[in-house]
């Protein structure tokens, strides 16, 4: 009989578990900070305020840039490694920040429970876009923000149809889930978001660009009409 040690079993349990990807990812984050990320966080959290979610946290990178009118951060991160150093981040935020486990198709917090929130290279990697986005459309108040801040399809037409090969082969299993194709900005408009101002870049800004470099950045409002439909 085959016995599974406790640290196994644990892995068994979780929703997500990629550890060499969180190893590798751990790294190249980190070191992408003083290469132009660092600027780019602050950008995408510049202005917030009152309790925000943040949605696939990775190792709480964006902690140190939330402005002091954030009152709390509740952190969600599914891949245990990642959450480990996200917790350790969290201890050198200059505001209270949660970080707790949780998958972004089934967020476990109250609805209506947050004025804004953070979507970081994330939606690339859930398994249900569209569920996942219901839920934080659910967890916002009506008028509620969204920033965004993802990757995906971009380029000319051998670029896009690159991503696509390579979502339908090597990609997810070596990126941790990640997807290079899909397009964030349709989805959050199918998802029944207003959507604000957004703008498309590449990353790195210099040097030739990747597969995985066509990132857009944006902000997105859950409508007020959902208070008024709730109401009757």
């Amino acid at each position: 009989m085959q016995v599974r040690s406790p640290r196994s079993a644990q892995a068994a349990r979780d929703p997500v578990h990629h550890p060499v990807f969180a190893r590798w990812y751990a790294r190249c984050s980190a070191a992408a900070e003083s290469r132009g990320m660092a600027d780019v966080r602050r950008g995408l959290l510049r202005g917030l305020s009152g309790r925000v979610i943040e949605v696939g946290a990775g190792n709480g990178l964006n902690f140190a840039h939330y402005p002091g009118t954030v009152s709390k951060v509740v952190a969600m991160e599914p891949e245990r490694a990642l959450r480990a150093l996200a917790a350790e981040a969290a201890l050198r935020a200059g505001m209270p920040v949660d970080v707790a486990p949780g998958v972004a198709e089934a967020l476990p917090v109250k609805s209506e429970a947050f004025d804004a929130a953070v979507l970081s290279l994330v939606l690339c990697s859930v398994r249900d876009v569209r569920r996942a986005l219901a839920e934080v459309r659910r967890v916002l108040r009506p008028g509620g923000e969204v920033r965004y801040f993802e990757h995906g399809e971009g380029g000319g037409r051998v670029m896009r149809a690159t991503q696509r090969a390579l979502d339908r082969t090597v990609w997810p299993p070596l990126a941790g889930g990640c997807h290079l194709s899909r397009e964030p900005v349709g989805a959050l408009r199918e998802a029944g978001f207003e959507l604000g101002p957004y703008r498309r870049m590449t990353i790195p800004g210099n040097g030739p660009a990747l597969p995985q470099s066509f990132c857009v950045i944006g902000t997105a409002w859950r409508p007020l009409a959902d208070a008024r439909a709730e109401g009757g």
